[in-house]
């Protein structure tokens, strides 16, 4: 009989997060609120970390060789970002078929009202026609629910515009757990631990993404001049003083923060530099810190594209070691619905 592995009490508490590869480098918002904080947790957390590809082929997919191309990115700028191999499982989504294998099990549990109330469904869907959204758009949720469970994940980084998500996976867990006895542990959220969110530098009332305009999105293989150009050109607000105020100075706020967290100092003391200065000292100051951050990032980066062996080799073992967790946890909920064991040699 199947079981899952027992819970060691000396075993440091599992995290599991990923990100898609859906560009062919990663913008200064993706690291100051997400990555930087995946570095920080595979010390204290038996940390899972995937490109998850699967999802990057649910709303206009890219060409295959720009997906393959995109995903060597993206697993590089992991490890230039402080990602080790040592200390964490870095893996691709498609390596590991319990992924889908889950997914199946947790779409026949998940209603279709439930699923058709995620909010990133009806943001997608509506910016084209709904009817020719994919379905794998619709139960993308469900596949980030078993990209979690899979894992027995305590905890999952959770900003807000995946609450909505992370509360699925957990009401799915307990509705298995319910029907078929203790199977999934049920995660917690983890605050990431930061700036917040880092602000479109043209428009900063929204969240820098690789959805809106290049010109507001400091990426983080952008060449140098065009990196100070962007911010150089940031919008900025009524006025002159430099204050943090996110309500009344967004865009003099947002580049307050990107000035903080590349130079981890506080807010306070960042403000204090201006005392007496205007927009154009701020904007230069940013532009020089960042570029000073992001220049030696595109290095390490490069480097380790330029030994697409080391690579495969660490995602082979990431995929590996994730896939022996991943193996177990399916075994167990396959065998409580009811399925039959695989004959000797199937999986």
């Amino acid at each position: 009989m199947a079981r899952i592995p027992e819970h060691d009490p000396a075993r440091r508490p599992r995290v599991l997060s990923g990100i898609q590869p859906t560009s062919g480098s990663f913008h200064l918002g993706n690291y100051l609120g997400a990555l930087k904080q995946w570095v920080a947790l595979q010390e204290t957390y038996d940390a899972f970390y995937c490109v998850v590809d699967l999802h990057a082929i649910t709303h206009n997919p890219p060409e295959p060789d720009v997906l393959r191309q995109r995903t060597r990115a993206a697993v590089a700028q992991l490890l230039a970002a402080g990602l080790d191999p040592e200390r964490c499982a870095l893996f691709l989504q498609s390596h590991v078929p319990e992924h889908t294998r889950l997914t199946w099990v947790l779409e026949c549990l998940t209603g279709f009202g439930e699923a058709s109330r995620m909010t990133q469904f009806k943001d997608k869907s509506s910016r084209g026609n709904a009817e020719h959204s994919s379905v794998g758009l619709f139960t993308y949720p469900v596949l980030q629910a078993a990209d979690i469970l899979v894992y027995q994940a305590d905890a999952v980084p959770v900003g807000e515009d995946q609450r909505q998500h992370l509360e699925l996976t957990r009401d799915l867990a307990q509705r298995f757990n319910s029907r078929y006895g203790h199977t999934f542990t049920v995660p917690e959220p983890v605050i990431p631990k930061g700036p917040g969110k880092i602000l479109d530098l043209q428009d900063p009332s929204a969240k820098m993404s690789k959805s809106l305009g290049d010109a507001g999105r400091v990426n983080l293989l952008d060449d140098p001049s065009a990196v100070a150009r962007k911010i150089k050109r940031a919008v900025t607000d009524t006025g002159t003083a430099v204050h943090f105020d996110p309500v009344a100075k967004p865009g003099v706020s947002n580049l307050i923060t990107i000035l903080a967290a590349v130079t981890d100092r506080p807010v306070v003391d960042v403000v204090a530099d201006f005392d007496g200065q205007g927009y154009g000292a701020l904007k230069s100051a940013v532009a020089d810190a960042t570029v000073a951050f992001v220049e030696p990032f595109a290095k390490r980066t490069n480097d380790l594209l330029a030994d697409p062996g080391e690579l495969d080799r660490i995602l082979a073992a990431g995929a590996d070691r994730a896939g022996a967790v991943a193996c177990a946890t399916v075994a167990v909920a396959y065998e409580r619905v009811g399925f039959l064991a695989p004959t000797a040699g199937r999986r």
